[in-house]
């Protein structure tokens, strides 16, 4: 079976064989973080050294102790990394890349306050891979970002160095697709798509790319490939609105909308089932997609319904905060001295990760109005919300505790027994449909 799909007809089918010769070569990863520590290690367990780089102290010496938060199978690769220093290290140091073959960029690009992408850390990894580079290294960036960026900080600079991508130097965007605690699709069996600035560019990060999946989709350019993981994004993003809308229209109809949905997602063709909750969260679907309307903005090209979308993902934690308050008085309370206790801080279930969390807002928003918030998570600990770090109760909440339970995020750790029995439950994440007191946003 071949390695490779390709939109590309003259790029000549390499078959998986080919990229076993070559996992022996060193591969740096720039960026330890939630994709390219599980990258760094994939590229161990396939065979590679690996070099791993990162501005973060805390973060290497999480790493060196092994305390990371990792899926079990990757804490299992981990310890497997750590015991053999040989061929897996970790340094601040991003002069270390010029002893790789190939390098692996994978630092965050977020977005700030305003929604317009933070470029910072991107371009600073790139600045630092450039001048550092040398001929014969395959350069492959990883990071979600803007339509054209692989040639500006990457390409361009190179080029003015006298390493030319296609030539001296070998260049492609290769979007991650990596889905924090998703046990379901394991890195290996999940396509890669590669887009190379030349086709002997694309050839040359197949035996390392090609290690680390069982197929690979070449496109025609780094461009396109830098679309496609904007579209895949932002496809979730419009989704996931859609979802939220319909529980909204499901609610006044007295309908169930988990119901509903489930019942759409028979049809085996024509619908993909998305579901509704408190927002979203992570540095990929409330992040992303203003990649593209902040470029598209420069072309004064304003996509309406990509432009609502992430709209409606921006002002679903409100709308959580104003139906606490509606909950709230229907039982004869007002919103402000309440105690209201969130339950998941975690952007997902499962991980500790609470980067762009919806629970975030809901907490400052049921503050802002005068709600005394508490939290419980035992997955995440704590949540740094405007400033101010909240830390988890130790305990499940006893029944009465507090006047109304807000369900953000359901980890495995918490039993629906622990909060079902809540004087008024808002279930923002519609997985509790037998609690009594429940109601839904």
């Amino acid at each position: 079976m071949s390695l490779i799909d390709s939109t590309v007809p003259s790029v000549p089918t390499v078959v998986a064989e080919t990229a076993v010769e070559r996992t022996q070569q060193t591969v740096a990863v720039v960026g330890l973080g939630y994709v390219g520590l599980p990258t760094a290690l994939a590229c161990h367990a396939a065979g590679m050294s690996v070099i791993g780089i990162d501005v973060s102290e805390e973060r290497i010496s999480e790493i060196l102790d092994g305390t990371p938060d990792l899926l079990d199978a990757d804490r299992r690769r981990l310890e497997g990394a750590r015991n053999s220093t040989d061929r897996f290290s970790v340094v601040r140091d991003v002069a270390a890349i010029a002893d790789a073959e190939c390098v692996l960029i994978c630092v965050p690009t977020p977005i700030d306050e305003r929604q317009i992408p933070d470029l910072a850390p991107l371009a600073a990894a790139c600045e630092a891979v450039v001048a550092r580079a040398r001929a014969g290294q395959v350069l492959v960036l990883t990071s979600t970002t803007y339509v054209g960026c692989t040639r500006q900080l990457l390409v361009n600079p190179l080029a003015a160095r006298g390493l030319m991508a296609g030539q001296e130097v070998h260049v492609c965007f290769a979007p991650e697709r990596i889905d924090p605690a998703n046990t379901q699709f394991a890195m290996t069996e999940v396509p890669k798509v590669v887009g190379g600035v030349t086709e002997a560019c694309a050839m040359a990060a197949v035996p390392f790319l090609g290690a680390l999946t069982n197929r690979l989709h070449l496109v025609s350019s780094p461009e396109a490939a830098e679309m496609t993981k904007l579209l895949e994004n932002t496809f979730r993003a419009v989704n996931i609105t859609l979802a939220n809308e319909f529980a909204d229209v499901a609610r006044i109809m007295s309908l169930n909308p988990i119901e509903v949905i489930d019942a759409a997602g028979t049809k085996p063709y024509g619908f993909m089932p998305f579901y509704p909750g408190p927002g979203v969260g992570g540095h990929c679907i409330p992040c992303d997609p203003h990649y593209l309307l902040w470029q598209l903005r420069h072309e004064r090209i304003y996509p309406p319904v990509i432009s609502a979308a992430m709209q409606g993902i921006a002002t679903r934690p409100a709308r959580v905060v104003e139906r606490a308050a509606e909950v709230l008085a229907m039982a004869g309370r007002p919103l402000r001295g309440s105690r209201v206790l969130v339950v998941g801080v975690s952007y997902k279930p499962n991980i500790a990760d609470t980067r762009e969390s919806p629970a975030i807002e809901v907490i400052s928003g049921l503050r802002a109005r005068g709600a005394r918030v508490s939290i419980y998570d035992p997955v995440a600990g704590s949540v740094r919300v405007n400033e101010e770090v909240l830390y988890s109760l130790p305990c499940p909440p006893e029944p009465g505790e507090h006047d109304l339970v807000v369900v953000t995020c359901r980890h495995d750790a918490v039993g629906e027994a622990a909060i079902a029995e809540a004087e008024l439950l808002l279930d923002a994440t519609y997985s509790l449909p037998e609690a009594g007191n429940r109601f839904v946003p």
